[in-house]
């Protein structure tokens, strides 16, 4: 078992409230969005949470191409859009370190272009991100760590007993 540290102090195990107040944002495979309010009331909520008002929302919106459909319900919304939304809310938190789950599942090449747009616009401010994914989002910049070598094995091939034989049954 791991820890997380940040700034000298063991986070492991603090509420995602307490995190956030540290100054990191976090996105998941599957966001938070409130499936029966709009795009903008989405957005616009989680700006005034963490204060920094529909200016953000709008802005967010702009950054993440969804000014079209800011008044359609979240639940109205496809895969990639909803996905945009969450990405989209992520940005109106004004954190500067992210912490992201595969944050291009769902979207098209278009899109994930837009993100790593947004994406080098938020390190070029002087943020940073931690990203889990399975694709290039072509920043050169970026520093890569390649988990391969750690990855699970069977136990057949030399890997753990015990609590992976569930999973690899």
């Amino acid at each position: 078992r791991g820890s997380i540290a940040f700034g000298g102090r063991d986070i492991t195990r603090e509420a995602p409230h307490r995190i956030a107040r540290l100054g990191l944002a976090r996105t998941f495979q599957h966001g938070e969005l409130f499936a029966h309010l709009s795009v903008v009331e989405n957005l616009r909520f989680w700006a005034a949470i963490h204060g920094t008002g529909d200016a953000a929302a709008e802005a967010a919106m702009a950054a993440m191409n969804l000014l079209a459909l800011r008044d359609r319900r979240a639940a109205n919304l496809s895969a990639g859009q909803k996905r945009r939304l969450g990405l989209a809310r992520l940005l109106v938190t004004g954190r500067p370190i992210w912490v992201l789950d595969e944050p291009t599942v769902s979207l098209d090449a278009a899109s994930v272009a837009l993100f790593a747009g947004v994406l080098r616009g938020h390190l070029a401010a002087g943020g940073a991100a931690l990203i889990a994914t399975h694709i290039d989002l072509g920043l050169a910049e970026a520093e890569v760590l390649d988990l391969t070598p750690f990855k699970a094995r069977t136990p057949a091939a030399g890997g753990m007993t015990g609590a992976f034989d569930e999973a690899f049954g």
